[in-house]
């Protein structure tokens, strides 16, 4: 090969270098030049047929019943070791130990870490990644695990469809205070700008779950970011958990998604993905649709009053049995007298009556 040719290859090398840098230098954002409708043309695999969130649709779903509750492992068991919080620029990330797990799948996983996802508008205005037949949460958080029987870490682990496992815990706003959550905001000003980082006094991670972890929605699907690995076993837990209004102002208000040296300052908000298409899969159950099924609050009053009318008219009914039994009783006991009584004389004037004479025959 000539000089000239070399030179040409170079060239041609240095510019597809330059043009296509690697997808982890891209800085993708939920909105704007690299937002999600663009994120498959920097990351393939966000535009594969097992992305995630979804809808769960709850008529569409499946009844499994091999699907048994999952066993979280030292959750509770945290230690004196601090735990690591940091804004990632794109949500707040909680590293776990490694000797916290995840029992009930096929393989067993080792915790990594865990984050949340929020909107901007308050209660009842979205913030969950998935929604449950067209409903959305106001936030939702989740703990991330890794086949640590098939690979040796996450990284190994990620690109693998049996890979990973995450947890969707689905967070709705009430009055009552959470103080599990409160072992996270309460920090979260510490760590407002990307990039930044702070040790936290560890806590106890399964008062952050549900208290029902039998009931779930399982289904394969992907990470919900950049590169969308479709690698993920998704639990999505039925119950929600609650905190309190003043929890999710703060979730929504305290974090930027710029740096300290930017000069304009991006609050960091509604960081959750849309709902993918479900195309080929099945969410499978571990309930039955009647155990898992929900009364809403009408419904629950209109029960409620149906039985306190049930119990006065039931009430109503036993008084008046009770008190024809009353008024029927001295009568019976009158007319009982009165037959005595008439007996008796019956009898009394049989005895005074005179033999008749006999007679002589003719």
């Amino acid at each position: 090969m000539d000089s000239l040719g070399l030179f040409i290859l170079l060239m041609l090398g240095c510019f597809q270098w330059t043009a296509a840098p690697a997808a982890e230098e891209i800085t993708w954002t939920y909105t704007g030049l690299v937002g999600q409708s663009e994120w498959s043309e920097y990351f393939p695999d966000c535009g594969g047929t097992s992305q995630s969130p979804i809808d769960v649709v709850t008529t569409q779903t499946k009844y499994d019943p091999s699907l048994i509750p999952v066993i979280p492992l030292g959750y509770s068991q945290h230690g004196n070791k601090p735990f690591t919080l940091y804004n990632n620029g794109h949500t707040a990330v909680i590293e776990l130990p490694e000797w916290m797990g995840l029992e009930g799948l096929p393989w067993l996983f080792t915790a990594v870490q865990m984050h949340l996802h929020w909107g901007s508008g308050g209660p009842s205005h979205g913030g969950s990644e998935h929604t449950i037949n067209g409903l959305s949460a106001d936030a939702e958080l989740h703990v991330v695990h890794y086949n640590s029987e098939l690979y040796p870490n996450m990284s190994a682990a990620m690109t693998q469809r049996d890979g990973l496992a995450v947890l969707g815990i689905l967070i709705v706003t009430g009055e009552e205070t959470n103080p599990a959550f409160n072992n996270i905001i309460n920090y979260l000003s510490r760590i407002k700008h990307a990039d930044q980082k702070v040790s936290i006094p560890a806590f106890d991670v399964q008062t952050l779950l549900p208290k029902d972890l039998g009931r779930y929605y399982r289904y394969n699907g992907s990470l919900t970011t950049p590169p969308c690995y479709q690698s993920v076993i998704w639990t999505l837990f039925h119950e929600r958990v609650q905190i309190s209004k003043a929890q999710l102002l703060k979730l929504e208000t305290i974090l930027y998604s710029s740096k300290v040296s930017d000069p304009d300052k991006m609050l960091l908000q509604d960081n959750y993905r849309t709902t993918q298409p479900l195309n080929h899969r099945v969410v499978f159950t571990s309930f039955s649709a009647e155990s898992g099924k929900e009364l809403s609050s009408g419904e629950v009053t209109a029960i409620v009053i149906g039985v306190m009318c049930g119990c006065v008219g039931l009430a109503v009914i036993v008084r008046f049995i009770v008190k024809t039994i009353r008024t029927k009783e001295p009568e019976k006991a009158k007319e009982k007298k009165q037959d005595v009584a008439l007996n008796s004389t019956s009898e009394a004037e049989k005895k005074e009556e005179p033999s008749p004479s006999p007679q002589t025959e003719p």
